[in-house]
This record gives C-alpha cells, structure tokens and sequence, in this order.
C-alpha cells in the first residue's frame, strides 16, 4: 500500500483545500504523475505522486480541507487497472418486478483493504452533502458501484405499492418549508478559499494600519502622445505593445528612490527600508484579487516591463501563477480605471505601507492659464500610505513627483 499525502506546500502555507482530482478510482498512476489540485491562500497546486500504482482509494473528496502531511489517497502497487470495476460481483437477489424502475438492489462492490463502498466521487460528495451513509445505499450499476442516481434513490425511495389516491392538501417543497430570514428566493455561494483569505487579510489591514489617502490628477495627454508616435515601432521591435502601466511602474520606482519610507515595511520596532525595487501589480483573476510581482523593476526597461506584466497578467487570469510570483513585493499599483473607476481609496497590501491607484482616463476642461480653458485627458491618482511611519508631506510629495514624471514622460527614459 503506498500513501499520497499533502506535501509541503511553502513556508507561510500549512493547509488547502481539494480542488478536483486529476484521476479516479482504477487508474493507473506513474510516478511523478499530478493526482489532485490543492486550492491555498495564493495559488492552486497540482500534487504528484511518488511512487506508481494502481489508484484503489480516495480518502478526501472536492472541498475537503487538508493540512500538510495528511494522507489523502492510496496506491496499491500490484493492483490491476481498474480493479474495482473487474472483480467478481457478490451472488444478487431476484429484482422484483418494477416495469419502469431502475434496480437498486446490486450488490454493492467494496475496497478490500478497508471494506469502504466503491463510489463515484460525486456520489461521495452527494451523500456527504445530504447525509446519506454509503453503506446503506443499494447499486443499480451491475458491477456494483455506487453512482449519484444511486444515492438519490437513497434520498427518495420508491414507494413499495401504489397507495390509493386520497385528496391531501398541496405541499410545498422541502427546501420552500425551511425558515430562513428571507422572505424572497436567494442563492448560497461558499466562498472559495482564496476570497476568504483575500477578505481576511483586507479586514486585518484596516485594523492594523493607520491607512491614509491622498488624491492628485494627472494630464495623460503627453504620454498618449508619446504611445502614438511609438507604440508601433516599439511593437515591431519588441513584440509587446507600449501600455500605461510601463509608465506608471517606471514613475513610480523614481519615486520611491526619493522617498524611500514608501518603499519600507514595519516589523515590531523596526522600520525595514528595502533597496530593491520589487513592483506588485494587482490583477484581476477568476478566482479574486492577485498580486504577481515584477522584479527589479528600476533594473527592467520599458519593453522588458511590458513583456512582463502581460506574462503575469495572462497566467494570473489562467490560475497559473506560483508562490515565487506572488511573494515579496515592495509597492503596489493597482488599475480601477481598467473596469471604469472614476476615483476610490485602495488598501494597503499589507506589509507594505504603499499601493497607487491609478483610474479612467476622462477628457475633462482644464484651465491652461486665467484665458485659456482646453479638453485634456485626466486620470486621478490616489496613494493610499501607512500614516505610523509616511508623513503626509511625504506622502503627498511621492504623488506630486508620479504626476511630474508622468506629464514629463521623457524623463523617465532616464529610469531605463
């Protein structure tokens, strides 16, 4: 008998939770071969198998929580492929006639080693859902495994006889009698892992931090000009296209070099003034809110930057991101305006004591001087800052120094 068990999964993760798995019950398994999705805090994480074998159990079904070291599967090493579905069924009794009914009554087929039922992991988890015990389900397969019909038939049995017809009074569904404190229909949706993790955190912030925001605007007008005249020589010459964030990332990193307690985290008494530039980008993935990370960000030019971010965007949105991706940031920027934000107050990713938000771009009248009044493309600006250890001074000189790179944009060639 060989056991799979979670495996260690990365320092600041201890648990996670079945995904779906890869396999089921009667395959074969090569070493090295991924066996189930974890879903964590951060990411999903395919286990593989150490040792080949032949799947014959199941342990722990889709939405289980499991801790590391947690035995969640077992290989039999000399099984035979499909074994729970080739061996002999037990003698069964005579069906009774039922000219439209499907037979329940098949003996059920069961693991050897622990004597468990044989079930389709659906099964499984519709019996762990309704409270059905396995072992008191009948199979209608004719090789005795237990099926979701199986288990639904368990639920609502059939009547043995047709009982005389009698007038009763209409009756309502079961799920319509429960007391709820809803008067109208609604929907319960359990939030995934990752959503509780993000929520938790975003609570813990607020609680912990003394976060501040403050607001500025920026005339886009100089660095769309800039994507006009470039972005299609730039493209032939890199393959990526010019994008905002290029910009924003570099702005951002002249930034913190002038006001370094943005780029610092807090640990006890200590203020950790960090020298590398490590820029997190939030992106919007099925699953929540992730933060994949450029490094050394002051290093990379725009074309290496651009490259970069549209990798992580496009893995962020597959759920392919690792841990390596998402840990260690220094900064954040995050990007409303892409979804239509006008203006909002983003929270601080906590350690660090600084996120930027940037916004949509609107064309709005601009005063030029006491005559002159011009449609300019503006984008508000927000830097939401740790206030225990960045003075607002400082706080509103980084946003000053952004919008002065920003509405400059040659100078930031100087970055590159």
């Amino acid at each position: 008998m060989i056991e799979i068990k979670v495996p260690e999964l990365a320092e600041s993760i201890t648990e996670g939770t079945i995904s779906s798995w890869l396999i089921k019950v009667g395959d074969r398994v090569n070493k090295g071969e991924s066996v189930v999705e974890l879903e964590t805090d951060k990411v999903n994480i395919e286990v593989n198998a150490d040792d080949a074998g032949v799947l014959t159990q199941l342990l722990k079904q889709p939405g289980d929580i499991v801790e590391v070291g947690d035995v969640i599967a077992i290989l039999e090493e000399n099984a035979d492929v499909s074994a729970p579905a080739t061996e002999p069924v037990a003698q069964q009794a005579p069906a009774p006639s039922a000219p439209a009914a499907p037979v329940h009554n098949q003996a059920v087929h069961r693991f050897p080693s622990t004597g468990q039922p044989v079930a389709s992991p659906a099964a499984r988890k519709l019996a762990r859902e309704t409270g059905i015990d396995l072992n008191d389900v009948r199979s209608a397969d004719p090789l005795g495994r237990i099926r979701t019909s199986d288990v639904k038939a368990a639920i609502s049995p059939a009547p043995a006889a047709e009982a005389p017809k009698t007038e009763k009074p209409a009756q309502k569904p079961a799920a319509a009698q429960m007391e709820t404190e809803f008067a109208k229909p609604v929907e319960r949706v359990k939030m995934s892992r990752r959503r509780q993790t993000i929520a938790k955190r975003l609570v813990e912030v607020q609680h912990t931090a003394a976060m501040l925001t403050t607001f500025n605007e920026v005339d886009m007008s100089a660095v769309m000009t800039l994507r006009a005249k470039r972005k299609d020589a730039f493209f032939e010459k890199h393959g990526v296209r010019l994008g905002f964030m290029s910009f924003f990332t570099k702005a951002v990193v002249a930034a913190l070099k002038k006001y370094p307690l943005l780029n610092a985290e807090i640990q006890a008494d200590e203020i950790i003034v960090k020298k590398f530039y490590d820029i997190g980008i939030a992106v919007a993935a099925p699953e929540g809110l992730v933060v994949p990370v450029v490094r050394d960000a002051n290093q990379k030019n725009f074309a290496e930057i651009e490259g970069e971010i549209s990798q992580l965007g496009k893995k962020a949105r597959d759920n392919a991101l690792t841990l390596k991706e998402l840990q260690g940031g220094t900064f954040t920027i995050t990007n409303g305006g892409v979804f239509g934000s006008l203006m909002s107050t983003p929270i601080l990713n906590s350690p660090q004591v600084g996120i930027l938000g940037m916004h949509k771009i609107q064309t709005r009248p601009i005063a030029i001087d006491e005559e002159r009044i011009e449609n300019r493309p503006m984008m508000y600006i927000a830097l939401s800052y740790d206030h225990r250890i960045v003075d607002g001074k400082e706080a509103v000189s980084f946003l000053a120094t952004v919008k002065e790179l920003l509405e400059n944009p040659e100078s930031l060639l100087l970055e590159g």
